[in-house]
């Protein structure tokens, strides 16, 4: 009795498609090329160089995230363009916190069975994201891995690098009393809290193709992470920012006290920004009591920037010119008991 001849295929992966995939990612890749770029698309790792003269003492800060349970959603929507948008968003914004230059970016993908057409869509995102911070996309990893994952899911992941002059480094040793406390207005939800998103719909059997806003409940939780790395570059090439803190998981009190040092507090006050309908929406569906919203979504801010009360003004003109919308929410004040205070 002949026994058949068992394949990598037979066992769920095809490497056929993964070399196809590896072709299709070259061109998208190519549109991220910027300084210290190198040809690597295809090889056993990423490659790029310090563009000469650049820094003097340059310091290297990394970042790595990944998008969360707001992937169910493009799944489920069947509409994976802008889930690589939110996956370079959150490893970006954490690194330009100190002030750093992202200069390159690496991608996960791990899937059941790799679907070319979807994985397309996901890495054109990615590229997309690295040309909004001016990162490269110097490499990536796609992984098929039958039985870990269910029929359609996949998950992604991201790795960045980026660079500042050690001279320039933004720490919380700049802070002082009186600082004034810049936010940036988020474009949504961005991509945390989406596992209490995710049970609001569900307790209140909700769906995503509801109307909400002038577009659907889904395509409006969708709305990829804003990506604040030129703005801000461009704002601590001119201004002697204090701190920085990017808006993720912990909310405004999680990330603010990040860069406060401890016997000072940022006071806030939520009636000084404009809160995107959608956390009402939230809060009202899920009967979400004010500080559970406060520490898991981001109201509405994307960015606090502290700096000081003398260059306040310089810096919403500056912010403004490079399209952010900008709210004066809160200052810094002395106390040793409380990090982070906010009234409404």
């Amino acid at each position: 009795m002949n026994k058949h001849s068992l394949s990598y295929r037979d066992a769920g992966v095809n490497i056929d498609a993964g070399d196809a995939l590896i072709e299709a990612i070259k061109p998208i890749a190519e549109r991220t090329r910027r300084p210290g770029w190198m040809e690597s698309i295809g090889g056993f790792g990423g490659m790029f160089e310090l563009p000469p003269g650049r820094f003097k003492e340059p310091v290297l800060f990394s970042g790595t995230d990944g998008v969360g349970t707001k992937l169910k959603l493009a799944i489920e929507l069947n509409k994976h363009d802008t889930v690589g948008i939110d996956l370079v968003a959150m490893c970006v914004n954490d690194i330009v916190v100190c002030g750093a230059e992202p200069l390159f970016f690496l991608d996960y993908l791990a899937t059941s069975q790799l679907r070319n057409d979807i994985a397309e869509q996901v890495i054109a995102g990615i590229g997309r994201g690295c040309q909004l911070a001016g990162a490269a996309l110097i490499g990536g990893e796609t992984a098929e891995m039958p039985g870990m994952y269910g029929a359609n899911d996949y998950d992604i992941a991201g790795f960045c690098v980026g660079a500042v002059e050690k001279s320039e480094i933004i720490d919380q040793s700049r802070v002082t009393d009186g600082n004034v406390i810049l936010g940036l207005a988020s474009s949504g939800v961005h991509s945390n809290g989406f596992s209490l998103v995710h049970k609001v719909i569900e307790s209140g059997n909700h769906s995503l193709s509801d109307p909400f806003a002038g577009s659907t409940l889904g395509e409006t939780l969708l709305t990829p992470t804003r990506i604040y790395v030129r703005t801000l570059l461009a704002l601590t090439k001119q201004v002697s920012v204090c701190a920085i803190a990017h808006i993720t998981g912990g909310g405004l009190p999680g990330n603010i006290k990040r860069v406060i040092p401890n016997d000072l507090c940022a006071v806030l006050d939520s009636s000084q920004w404009q809160r995107p309908e959608i956390f009402s929406w939230l809060q009202t569906q899920g009967n979400i009591a004010t500080d559970e919203m406060q520490r898991t979504f981001n109201c509405g801010i994307g960015m606090a920037i502290v700096v000081d009360k003398k260059d306040a003004q310089n810096a919403i003109a500056i912010l403004e010119e490079h399209g952010e919308t900008v709210f004066s929410i809160g200052h810094i004040e002395t106390n040793d008991e409380q990090d982070v205070v906010i009234r409404s």
